[in-house]
Formats: C-alpha cells, structure tokens, sequence
C-alpha cells in the first residue's frame, strides 16, 4: 500500500528539513518502500505503511547510490514531496 498522498506533501527530512523523494515498495523491490533525503543521502525506511522518521535509524547511502537514487526518480517521474 502506498502512503497517504496527504502526508507526503507534509513529510521533510528531520535533519534537513528539505523534501523527500518516496519510492513505492513496488518501484523500490522492498517491502515497506522507503525515503530518500537527497541533501543528506539518508533513506528512511516505510514500515507497515509508517515511515520511520529516526535519524538513528536511517541509512545513510554513498554518493554514487544517492546519484543513482535521483536517476531512478527522474526516469520514473518521482517528484519531491514539496519544493522547497
């Protein structure tokens, strides 16, 4: 299940307060699918439909894979959850 559209357009990265890129467990190949900050390279993890807003508990990706994460949206037409 996709999350609410309604919270994505409120949804930030809690340590850089900027937007958010949600890749849809059918997109992503993960269960929950999961966020991706792009100033911070942090993925959130999406869990039972909740995303997991911990600093602590993201993922904080490499540069290439963060690169690679931004192609992947703009080839499916992800687009932020709100400009900045």
């Amino acid at each position: 299940m996709a999350l609410d559209p309604r919270l994505l357009e409120i949804l930030a990265c809690p340590d850089e307060k900027g937007p958010l890129y949600y890749f849809e467990p059918a997109v992503s190949g993960t269960d929950g699918g999961f966020l991706f900050c792009p100033a911070c390279r942090r993925r959130y993890e999406v869990r039972d439909d909740i995303p997991v807003m911990l600093i602590d508990e993201a993922t904080v990706l490499g540069a290439d894979e963060a690169e690679a994460l931004l192609a992947r949206a703009a080839e499916l037409g992800i687009e932020p959850t709100f400009s900045p």
